[in-house]
């Protein structure tokens, strides 16, 4: 099989690095518009199974005929081109899969189910972690019970040594981070859509050593769709975000001082945006690679079956790989989506699109992640 990675960064690297060990996969195309030098753990692989690629996301022509040649492809760009790699992968007759993270683009994705069915095709957005894993996870919990009563979603990336005053790096897009930060939360209140404000509804999680005592705080996006899924059949749902305590306090106060704003200011004669300047000043302090980091996941599921009160909950805290240098945030998120890439490749996911809840069988799942290091610990009470 031969995959093509659109995506040169820390999750397309990472996704690219779990293709090229399996050993059904011929050729792993790593596409970036700066091919450059690739990341250290992938080096031994180039010239072989793995074949760096300078490739212009708004070259739509070149793009489609790289596609064309590949069994699938798995979309590690920005979010915002998910939608027109989308549609080049369905003109190509291609699977394709993305990390997701904007619920309006998933919902324009799946307008294209048809025409996706039409062409013999899959394709799976929300594929990273949240959404993504936590999504899956959660249908499997919900798929246990005979009823569902609540479902709660916590996750986190997180320095695995902490350093004030943020006790915070940066494990993927910080750009992506503030607008979950900043964008209005939808969770299940009495079983309807309800809109709730980022950094609010904070409480305290525990996990065990050397975790320790979190913060958990609503933001958005992590759970893409579900909440409109299960409108009706579930009466509350949420996800929230896990860091350090102190951390919201400290950014619902950035917020509202107007530094993460969009909207141009004048200064000095210019105009500058916030958020922009807030990145530039604030990414060197949190840029850490050589830092390791952990991602944290609990998801709670809580219902009835056979006239019993059940919770069924799934944690995972996976670490920094310090043999390869590959970050715990690469692994969980980059590893997810390989393995649903590679799901489509085999035939294991279904014509159309649809979102990782709605088509990927759970128990292949979480054993492929084992197989990888990913530890997610399934308990019911």
């Amino acid at each position: 099989m031969k995959f093509l990675v659109l995506g040169g960064g820390a999750q397309g690297s990472a996704c690219a690095f779990d293709l090229v060990q399996r050993d059904d996969v011929a050729k792993v195309v790593l596409a970036d518009v700066d091919a450059g030098e690739p990341r250290a753990f992938l080096t031994p692989y180039v010239g072989g199974k793995l074949e760096l690629r300078a490739l212009d996301a708004s070259d739509s022509a070149l793009v489609r005929s790289e596609m064309a040649q590949a069994d699938a492809v798995a979309c590690a760009l920005p979010f915002y081109l998910n939608l027109p790699m989308t549609r080049l992968a369905i003109e190509a007759g291609v699977h394709f899969c993305d990390l997701g993270g904007n619920t309006d683009i998933v919902n324009d994705q799946l307008e294209l189910s048809h025409e996706a069915e039409r062409r013999g095709i899959s394709v799976v957005p929300d594929c990273g972690v949240a959404p993504g894993m936590v999504n899956i996870l959660s249908q499997g919990g919900i798929d246990a019970l005979e009823r569902t009563d609540s479902l709660s979603v916590f996750v986190g990336g997180l320095p695995r040594h902490p350093q004030p005053p943020l006790n915070y790096q940066i494990v993927y897009s910080l750009e992506g981070v503030l607008d979950y930060y900043t964008t209005p939360v939808l969770v299940l209140e009495g079983g309807e859509v309800v809109e709730k404000e980022p950094l609010s509804d904070v409480e305290s999680v525990d996990f065990p050593a050397p975790v320790g005592t979190l913060e958990a705080f609503l933001t958005a996006g992590g759970i893409s769709r579900m909440p409109y899924r299960y409108e009706g059949l579930i009466q509350t749902m949420s996800y929230k975000t896990l860091r350090y305590p102190g951390h919201a306090a400290l950014m619902k106060a950035m917020r509202d001082l107007g530094l993460l704003d969009r909207e141009p200011i004048a200064v000095g004669g210019c105009e500058v945006v916030p958020r922009d300047v807030f990145i530039e000043v604030v990414s060197p302090h949190l840029t850490k690679p050589e830092a390791e980091d952990i991602v944290v996941l609990r998801v709670l599921v809580s219902g009835w079956r056979g006239g019993a009160p059940v919770e069924i909950s799934y944690e995972m805290i996976d670490h920094y790989d310090s043999e390869h240098g590959v970050s715990a945030m690469m692994r969980t998120t980059g590893y997810s989506l390989a393995v649903i890439s590679r799901f489509q490749a085999i035939g294991l996911i279904g014509r159309g699109v649809h979102t990782p809840a709605e088509c990927v069988p759970i128990e292949t799942y979480m054993e492929e992640l084992r197989a990888r290091g990913v530890l997610i610990e399934r308990s019911e009470v």
